[in-house]
């Protein structure tokens, strides 16, 4: 009976949470093992190594951010996911990417493929919107800040993804002239930014 009432606790906090770290349950004093018995009764899904969510529930567009800011809480999506997210961009990227602080932790293991990139200072704390995209709290460049950070990061983007996103922000009114000066002088990529910029106005 008290098995049965911890397994209780432990789904009810899977749903309640959409995607949840095994070490979660233990500020709830729930054991590990009721997550294993939860998989086998079909109720719970292993996403990767200590990452679990509900069974059947309502995944949407934006779940392999949730789970990649799930699995790294102090990264922020950055250049191609985010460019996807704001409707900037016509590539697919098959991982998520997500910028890191120069000394930060990078996860490693199987699951979800994720791409690190390290950011300082500014260039990481500024310019970052925060969603809630499946009851986790996602962290995300805004359209502005991820231009910049696309005409920074060219050599790994390429050029022409970089100068498509900055067309597409402006054209659609994602961002300002001023937002993109910005974020441009934060990026120290402003000598680069300017021509292509010049050419918008």
């Amino acid at each position: 009976m008290a098995e049965r009432t911890q397994e209780a606790k432990a789904l009810r906090l899977v749903r309640a949470r959409g995607i949840l770290r095994a070490r979660d349950l233990d500020q709830h004093g729930i054991p590990r093992w009721c997550l294993q018995a939860l998989m086998k009764k079909g109720e719970v899904l292993r996403l990767a190594r200590g990452l679990y969510a509900p069974a059947g529930g309502d995944l949407t567009e934006w779940h392999s951010l949730a789970e990649a800011c799930k699995r790294v809480p102090s990264g922020v999506v950055c250049l191609i996911s985010a460019l996807q997210f704001h409707g900037l961009t016509t590539q697919l990227p098959h991982e998520v990417w997500v910028a890191l602080g120069p000394s930060t932790w990078r996860p490693v293991g199987h699951g979800l493929p994720l791409r690190f990139v390290r950011f300082s200072g500014k260039a990481l704390t500024e310019g970052v919107e925060r969603h809630k995209i499946e009851g986790v709290l996602v962290r995300v460049t805004n359209p502005a800040k991820t231009v910049a950070d696309c005409f920074k990061y060219r050599n790994k983007v390429g050029l022409d993804v970089a100068m498509e996103a900055l067309r597409d922000a402006w054209r659609h009114k994602k961002a300002t002239m001023d937002e993109l000066w910005h974020y441009a002088t934060v990026c120290r990529v402003y000598r680069v930014m300017r021509p292509y910029m010049e050419s918008l106005v």
